[in-house]
């Protein structure tokens, strides 16, 4: 069970984790990447760096014979599947076993038994691990499956047997809602996973979800280190993480970790897990399901626990027992982990692409302060993998200061370049709901469809506009000859918002800035290449200020606005096309609904674009009839590409 060199079938932050880890204990590594992934912080840290395929990850990261091939050729003899794409996969362990690698994870046998959520249900129930109801048959035509749904009753959750992250997974509130939901958790669940096998489950409405961190060794010792309390999500997918959970007690920690060592031990379990469960508002704790590898939010169990488990899993890999026994394990603290996606939480998170063109997460390292990412200046975030790129975690004495010390990391390391989630995220923190630790896992969609103030884009305030247009007379030489200009008028615009400001220097250095008739004083006490000082209402403030071509990334308190000047040529008023189906963003084709001749309403679904492993259907902006399908299933397309034309309605009656 030795090795010495480990190939890390994975990307990103991730990949970056194990690498630190596996230096750390004198293991070579060999990264992995796609095309898309050529010149990513993942392939220049490790040791050695293979090409395994295109940039779409069922031709390269899920390419299990690329991935071999890549072992062989780098004479690798270790093989860390990271989260995601094959790491719950019983077949790349077993083949990876049969070409003679260590598999830095669970047998393949106790993967295919958790892997499996009907299969490890059916096992833990016998086990007497308390399990919710659900249909968990072989059966899998729809016929069945719309049976077995109107057994259980609504709301019901329908789930890929192979899933996890939330993927393939889709919410039924009522029978009309059956078919598209089964269709499109197979359709996903397919091309994520590769299995399109189904299962139900009752939906815990207003639940709290709480998973153990398992560990086991070779040698029949299996422990538990504590729980993590991921019940803020949006669409199943988690968005915080934390530990100690501020709704578990010691008893029911003692309970669900004797459940979870009990699950682990029914399959043979080896190597690091994580068994989740549902806490209902009675308190009652029921088996959901168990991901027989690393989390991405195992960070807030280390600094918790003092652990580092990528150590823990080499260590296993290597045929070592467990370093600690149950009551030698102990939890000091309180750790949160928020996972940065580049999504617009203000449009529906739909997935965002570009160009990262500032991130210096070191700015935000202070004790208690950890930033895990693969990112860099430069980096392009296309469609073809997750949404999340880096996740910043904090510990503190107590709830309160992780909380403090988490939102003063997302202000003091801005990404810019795209949209992202850090401006909600720091909102979320400071939230009355989640402070007193009122999250649950519907909470965070709720608000969405309610229309929350949370939910809603922050706007730039006085003080951002004026800023940025002392920037622009700075960028354009004015705020340098104040004996000469005595006022300049500069048009801005941010986000479809015009404004003028007018900017007077001062030959003391300070500046006016008049905004919709009101003067503001502001002083401009430093300008470097990425960074601003300068004084409002005489208080000194900093702002990161970053130009791309003609526009400024202005980045304070994690807000980041892009503001640009007009063009001074008059622009035509510009309509949205009812006519056109454009693609929201870059990504695939996943379905057409519709084919030419085809009679539509006002917003009916017309094509599905999956991006980022999320799924956007593109409806109908008025009812008419279809006149041409311009892609294909499969098509990658580029955001703002031409779907479906229409003949609208009221045209054809002319």
């Amino acid at each position: 069970m030795s090795f010495e060199k480990i190939l890390i079938a994975n990307r990103g932050e991730i990949a970056c984790r194990v690498i630190r880890t596996a230096r750390a204990l004198g293991y070579r590594t060999v990264a992995v990447y796609s095309d898309a992934d050529a010149g990513a912080p993942h392939v220049l840290q490790a040791d050695e760096a293979v090409r395994i395929g295109p940039a779409p990850a069922a031709d390269s990261y899920l390419n299990v014979a690329a991935l071999l091939d890549a072992a062989r050729r780098s004479g690798a003899d270790g093989v860390h599947p990271g989260y995601g794409f094959l790491s719950e996969n019983a077949a790349f362990a077993q083949a990876c076993l049969d070409a003679g690698l260590v598999f830095i994870g669970p047998p393949p046998a106790a993967i295919t038994a958790m892997g499996d959520k009907a299969l490890a249900k059916r096992r833990l129930h016998d086990a007497g691990v308390p399990c919710a109801p659900g249909y968990l048959g072989h059966a899998q035509d729809d016929a069945t499956l719309h049976a077995e749904a109107l057994k259980l009753g609504f709301p019901l959750l329908v789930k890929a047997v192979a899933g996890g992250g939330g993927r393939g997974m889709r919410l039924m509130r009522s029978a009309d809602e059956i078919g598209e939901a089964l269709a499109g958790a197979r359709r996903e669940a397919k091309g994520a996973f590769g299995d399109d096998t189904l299962m139900l489950e009752r939906l815990v409405e207003h639940g709290r979800h709480i998973e153990i961190q398992v560990f086991a060794d070779a040698h029949g010792h299996v422990i538990h280190l504590g729980e993590r309390d991921c019940s803020a999500q949006r669409r199943r997918q988690k968005v915080i993480e934390e530990s100690p959970s501020p709704v578990v007690s010691p008893e029911l920690r003692a309970a669900m970790g004797h459940d979870a060592v009990a699950a682990a031990r029914a399959v043979g379990y080896v190597g690091a897990g994580t068994v989740e469960f549902i806490l209902d508002q009675t308190g009652r704790h029921y088996f959901l399901e168990m991901n027989t590898r690393l989390q991405v939010e195992h960070p807030v169990t280390e600094m918790v626990t003092g652990l580092d488990l990528v150590e823990w899993q080499l260590r296993i890999a290597a045929g070592e027992p467990l370093p600690l026994n149950q009551e030698q394990v102990a939890m000091q603290g309180h750790a949160i982990e928020v996972r940065l996606y580049t999504e617009d939480p203000y449009a529906g998170f739909a997935p965002q692409t570009g160009t990262v063109i500032h991130w210096q997460p070191e700015a935000a390292l202070q004790p208690g302060v950890r930033i895990d990412h693969g990112l860099a200046e430069g980096s392009v975030i296309g469609p073809y993998y997750d949404a999340m790129v880096a996740k910043l975690i904090a510990h503190g004495r107590d709830r309160a200061d992780a909380i403090r010390r988490l939102r003063a990391a997302l202000a003091a390391a801005p990404l810019l370049g795209l949209r992202h989630n850090a401006h909600f995220l720091r909102e979320l923190l400071d939230h009355a709901a989640f402070r007193r630790g009122e999250m649950t896992t519907q909470l965070l969609d709720d608000w969405q469809r309610d229309g929350v103030p949370l939910m809603q884009r922050p706007v730039a305030s006085d003080e951002d506009w004026c800023l940025a247009a002392a920037a622009f007379a700075l960028r354009e030489g004015a705020m340098q000859r104040p004996e000469s200009v005595a006022a300049c008028d500069l048009p801005l615009q941010l986000e479809g918002r015009h404004r003028t400001p007018r900017v007077r220097p001062r030959r003391d250095g300070s500046v006016q800035v008049t905004l919709d008739g009101v003067a503001h004083e502001l002083r401009l006490l430093a300008s470097g290449e990425r960074q601003l000082r300068y004084a409002w209402d005489g208080v000194a403030r900093r702002a990161v200020a970053v130009w791309q071509g003609g526009a400024l990334h202005l980045a304070r308190e994690a807000h980041v606005f892009v503001f640009d000047e007009p063009s001074p040529v008059p622009q035509s008023e510009h309509h949205a096309d009812a006519g056109r189906a454009l693609a929201p963003v870059a990504g695939v084709v996943a379905k057409l609904a519709v084919q030419p001749g085809d009679r539509v309403a006002a917003g009916q679904p017309l094509v599905c674009v999956e991006a980022m492993k999320m799924e956007m259907w593109v409806p109908a902006g008025a009812a008419g009839r279809v006149v041409r399908v311009v892609v294909q299933a499969g098509q990658q397309v580029a955001s703002g590409a031409l779907l479906v034309e229409l003949e609208l309605a009221a045209a054809a009656a002319e």
